[in-house]
């Protein structure tokens, strides 16, 4: 889209919605009254995704705790349509609230909505709030031209995600065609435009700024890109893609880029056919359930390749950046999530490591999956007599984790250097895998839950904790087919989960609120905790409460406030404020919750 185009859309919906406060062009730059906008304090706090760039979503001040609502603003008007495109699922991913001072920055959403395959009728705006007696006062509104990749099989219908960061005394906000816009704080007006992509040979309508920005401790900003392949030619999921890249932005505005192929150079070809497949390649419509099928079982022969496509991050991705500058991404081939790495690169963009996260576990058939006993050899959601033990039944081979584009999965750096990434696996009822490795990229483990979750750490006592979401889906364990093997499970438990340094379970806190239909809890609906400097856990639950959870108590919450039902929610992030006030989401709504 034109800028033009853009400016002058914003401009008419800023006429019609004065709520916004818009005062024309790409801002709306006027405080009450008229007067000119108060100086933001220009001290970032929960400054972007996970708080830091590690991603460690734990804060240095103590929690105000779940007692009363403080605040409600509404950022996505287009909820129950989004709602109801989707059978009462909220298929969005958002923003997590940025808190700086007594500021507060939070997208919001204007435009029309269409329907999940015309996101682009929508506009994205970044909006400055701040405390004044007592409430949240709207000063500027910054409407950006960044669009989301289109709808397709892989996202089926989940929205990507607009996320700006706070860094350098200004508010990088995603733009369009790989770009990226330089806010002043005060007026809500463009610093800068900065275009890393300057002279390239791209197609700028068919490039996208794909997951959360991220900035490191000098202030540098980093941040994925994809170009897709032109729409013209179909589904950009079904057609490889043009490129990809890793980008770092200086404060002085100077940008540089790092191709994925680059960065993953030991990756199958793009043109390769031997990326890892399931026996779902069979195209046999699970006729050879259970899996393994009969003729593979104990043999190693594995199931049937597939096209690999380019290296490029998932959509929704933020990189994150340990304490000595390495930049941490993952990478997949774009056919085939499975061929999918944890990526290590150096401040100055050159590879550092690049680890499979194919075939690294042994927890599958006889662990977490049953095999089928000979006098039941048809036993629902079991691996075939026979299987091997610890094999995924749908490639008779170790477990792998996969890199989808509904998840927002992003590393979290631990402050031992090692680090976390979340993926789903074929064989766990989609609960995939947290997996571990350290700072050279050698494998240490992996927990049984992972997949759309960014763990948060809780340091204390010169060791650390790692808080997650810890859910049971309803989904079958290996299979989607109507076939008597694949039989769905009952929905729950859902957990809060405390695991230790080497991934071991030191607690867990249950979602025991029923009712007929959720007779084992609800789900959390979170894609991060956040952690208070005493090590209170804040989350928030589908049963419409946010929940406070203590290291002294953990299995009773020691606040709990109900905010908005939320069946159906989508996963949304948790911010602290420096003050300890509590920032959390649902249904469309930011709600602040405090003393």
């Amino acid at each position: 889209m034109k800028l033009i185009a853009t400016i002058l859309a914003a401009a008419a919906i800023c006429a019609a919605l004065t709520a916004y406060g818009c005062g024309g062009g790409m801002n709306a730059g006027s405080g009450a009254g008229g007067n000119p906008p108060p100086a933001p304090f220009n001290t970032p706090f929960w400054a972007q995704w996970g708080s830091n760039p590690q991603h460690t979503g734990m804060v240095s001040v103590a929690g105000q705790g779940a007692t009363r609502q403080l605040a409600n603003i509404v950022y996505d008007p287009f909820v129950s349509q989004e709602q109801a495109a989707s059978g009462g699922e909220l298929l969005v991913h958002y923003q997590a609230t940025l808190t700086d001072g007594n500021d507060v920055y939070m997208m919001n959403k204007t435009g029309t909505y269409a329907g999940p395959d015309s996101w682009s009728s929508e506009v994205w705006w970044e909006a400055r709030f701040t405390w004044e007696n007592g409430g949240l006062v709207q000063i500027w509104n910054f409407a950006s031209d960044w669009k989301p990749e289109p709808n397709s099989v892989n996202l089926e219908g989940w929205e990507p995600v607009f996320h700006p960061v706070d860094a350098n005394g200004f508010i990088y906000v995603p733009g369009a065609g790989g770009t990226i816009w330089k806010v002043n704080k005060t007026t809500g007006m463009s610093a800068s435009h900065i275009n890393p992509f300057s002279g390239m040979n791209i197609a700028a309508a068919n490039t996208y700024v794909t997951g959360p920005l991220t900035a490191d401790s000098q202030g540098n900003i980093y941040y994925n890109v994809i170009e897709l392949a032109d729409p013209s030619v179909g589904d950009w999921a079904e057609h490889d893609v043009q490129g990809a890249w890793l980008v770092k932005v200086a404060s002085s505005d100077s940008a540089s880029t790092v191709s994925y192929a680059t960065l993953v150079p030991n990756a199958p070809a793009a043109t390769a056919q031997t990326c890892p497949g399931t026996f779902n390649n069979l195209n046999d419509g699970g006729v050879s359930l259970p899996w393994p099928p009969a003729n593979v079982v104990g043999t190693i022969q594995a199931a049937p390749t597939q096209a690999c496509g380019s290296q490029r991050p998932g959509i929704n991705l933020a990189p994150a950046v340990g304490s000595d500058g390495t930049i941490y991404t993952a990478s997949l081939s774009h056919f085939d999530g499975m061929s999918a790495y944890l990526v290590a690169v150096n401040s100055n963009l050159t590879p550092k490591w690049a680890a499979s996260l194919q075939n690294r576990l042994s927890d599958g058939c006889g662990v977490l999956v049953a095999i089928a006993p000979a006098s039941n050899p048809n036993l629902p959601n079991s691996c075939r007599n026979g299987a091997t033990l610890g094999i995924d039944p749908t490639t008779n081979a170790p477990g792998s984790g996969s890199i989808i584009d509904e998840a927002s999965s992003s590393p979290t750096v631990l402050p031992d250097g090692t680090v976390l990434f979340g993926a789903i696996t074929n064989y766990n009822a989609e609960r995939g895998h947290l997996f571990h490795f350290d700072a050279s990229g050698n494998y240490l483990g992996a927990y049984d839950f992972g997949w759309d979750t960014t763990p948060a750490v809780y340091a204390h006592n010169g060791t650390f904790s790692i808080l997650l979401k810890d859910n049971h889906y309803d989904a079958p364990t290996y299979c989607f087919y109507s076939n008597s093997i694949c039989q769905t499970l009952p929905p729950g438990p859902y957990y809060i989960t405390q695991l230790d340094a080497n991934l071991n379970v030191e607690w867990q806190f249950q979602n025991a609120t029923q009712d007929a239909a959720h007779p084992n809890g609800y789900e959390w609906c979170i894609n991060m905790p956040a952690v208070d400097m005493n090590g209170n856990v804040y989350v928030n639950s589908e049963d419409g409460n946010i929940y406070e959870l203590t290291q002294s108590n953990p299995g009773t919450p020691a606040g709990k406030l109900f905010l908005n039902l939320a069946i159906g929610a989508a996963y949304t992030p948790l911010s602290i404020g420096a003050d300890g006030k509590l920032y959390t989401q649902n249904d469309g709504h930011l709600f602040v919750v405090g003393n």
